[in-house]
Order: C-alpha cells, then sequence, then structure tokens
C-alpha cells in the first residue's frame, strides 16, 4: 500500500510515518521501494505503527521503542526484557505523577494565601465631572 493509505489506517500522517522509518523503526519488512522509487508498505507496517503509537501514548521514547523494536526484530526480545522495560515505564510514569502532586500542592497553597489576603481596590476615576 502507499503511504496515504498506510496514514488513514494508522491515523498518523505521512510526514510521521516517514520520520519513524527515517529513525529505523519501519524497515525491510514494513516497506521497500519500488522501481518507480515509490514506497510500499506491507500490512506488517500498520501493525508496527499501531503499537509504536500506542507505546508512545503511554511515554515510551523514540529511542526507547528503537532499542524495543531492534531487540524484537532480531528475535533476542524475551518476556523478562519486555516486563523489566514496562515496569521501568511505571516507575517513570509514578515518578512524574509525584512530581506534578507535590507542584499542584504547591500551587494550591499560593493560590490560598493569594485568596486570603485582603482584596485591593479597584482604581479610583479621579477625572473631573
Amino acid at each position: 500500500m502507499f503511504i496515504g493509505e498506510l496514514a488513514k489506517k494508522t491515523g498518523l500522517t505521512s510526514h510521521t510515518i516517514r520520520f519513524y522509518e527515517e529513525e529505523g523503526l519501519l524497515d525491510e519488512h514494513h516497506v521497500r521501494r519500488g522501481a518507480n522509487n515509490y514506497r510500499y508498505y506491507s500490512l506488517e507496517a500498520v501493525e508496527r505503527l499501531m503499537l509504536i503509537k500506542q507505546a508512545q501514548s503511554t511515554g515510551f521514547t523514540i529511542a526507547e521503542l528503537k532499542e524495543l523494536a531492534e531487540a524484537y526484530d532480531a528475535g533476542s526480545l524475551t518476556k523478562e526484557q519486555q516486563v523489566a522495560s514496562l515496569r521501568r515505564k511505571v516507575a517513570d510514569i509514578s515518578s512524574r505523577i509525584a512530581e506534578l502532586q507535590q507542584l499542584q500542592t504547591s500551587l494550591l497553597g499560593k493560590l490560598a494565601l493569594m485568596e486570603q489576603a485582603e482584596p485591593t481596590s479597584a482604581p479610583q476615576d479621579h477625572g473631573a465631572d
């Protein structure tokens, strides 16, 4: 299939698909060049891109995805490695949640202080009538 059809099937833009290809997330199993130099994408490309899309939505970086994809494509990605990768990502997310909760607490404290402070009076119009 051409890139336009792949984009429709995955909900990704053509630009994003080309970016993933340049980053090595799509290899010769997923994309081939025809004699006319057009890219032809396999059905496996749809599956790979949907997996990438899902993984990115959960916080995986391009570098992490590339590392996992290379291990998977080489047939060396064990279940233990997958579990360890997911556990690291859960820990990262937990850490970010804790940081955001601290920030929220700080902002709520500042807001409470501001709301308790005496209101400032509105500027008075001292014009002549």
